[in-house]
């Protein structure tokens, strides 16, 4: 099984390093997994999607902490995989792959493999506590396309011989970062009751250009928390402009802070923007 692992790493590695010319816009950098890289995967790896023998388990797969990795145009990244790796025996040792696609034998150009296998401590005679560690440079190792769900592939191996592999053993997310920027509230001082004109600007990471860009179309949330008070609550939902702008008008009525807040989705960050304190006279 440690060759195997061996097989499938070495697959992602080299495709880095052989694009074909077709396939080069479609999943430049270290992430790129040629067809033939997929073939061996494959091949090396199994017949069924999952495979085990014996009694080995692998639990508690946490990535990131439990939070999306959220990539900005230019990040840099590395974040940690843990698991729980169990079997009646010790675990001998374990590994993970992070990749993107229908499924293990269908990559669409997105996988991760850490260079060293996962570091596992003994916890007892039966249970391991392992840690991968991955580093992910936005963009020079991601396509657009690839933002959304990931999952982590998984291996661990007893002493006995035992062993468990999980294609899915656990789902993330990788997602473009956002930026609300230039929030602000106008007039101040204003008059009670009198109209506040709020704006600000989203835009979302592309990878491919290194940049932000204009995100248009999206509802963003403009909040309001009162002085004196630690709560912020949602005044209205604006929709971002073709540019990505936002402006909206609401009555001045109390002393207070307003901001934007964007929730993102499946591939892309959530953000809130600085607030902007109103003085009411």
């Amino acid at each position: 099984m440690r060759a195997t692992l061996g097989v499938v790493t070495g697959a992602l590695a080299l495709s880095a390093l052989a694009v074909p010319a077709a396939q080069a816009d479609e999943a430049p950098g270290v992430t790129a997994v040629t067809r033939a890289a997929q073939s061996a995967q494959a091949d090396a790896v199994r017949g069924p999607a999952d495979d085990a023998t014996g009694d080995t388990t692998i639990s508690n797969v946490v990535v990131n902490g439990g939070k999306p990795v959220v990539l900005g145009p230019t990040t840099k990244k590395t974040f940690s995989v843990t698991f729980t790796a169990k079997d009646n025996s010790g675990i001998d040792w374990a590994d993970v792959i992070l990749w993107h696609g229908p499924d293990f034998d269908n990559l669409d150009g997105g996988a991760l493999a850490n260079e060293d296998e996962s570091v596992c401590t003994v916890v007892n005679s039966t249970t391991s506590t392992c840690k991968s560690t991955f580093t992910v440079d936005a963009d020079l190792d991601l396509l657009n396309k690839l933002a959304g769900t990931w999952k982590v592939w998984a291996i661990a191996q007893g002493t006995d011989a035992d062993y468990v592999q999980k294609d899915n053993a656990k789902s993330f997310k990788i997602q473009r970062a956002t930026k609300l920027t230039g929030t602000n509230a106008s007039p101040e001082p204003i008059k009670r009751n009198k109209t506040l004109t709020i704006t600000s600007k989203l835009t979302r990471a592309n990878w491919e250009t290194a940049k932000y860009q204009n995100f248009g179309g999206q509802p963003v949330k403009l909040q309001f928390k009162k002085k004196g008070t630690s709560t912020y609550t949602d005044v209205k939902t604006v929709t971002t402009t073709s540019t990505g702008a936002l402006k909206t008008t609401v009555k001045a009525t109390a002393d207070g802070y307003f901001r934007y807040s964007f929730t993102g989705y499946t591939g892309t960050g959530a953000v809130t923007s600085k607030s902007d304190f109103v003085d009411v006279q």
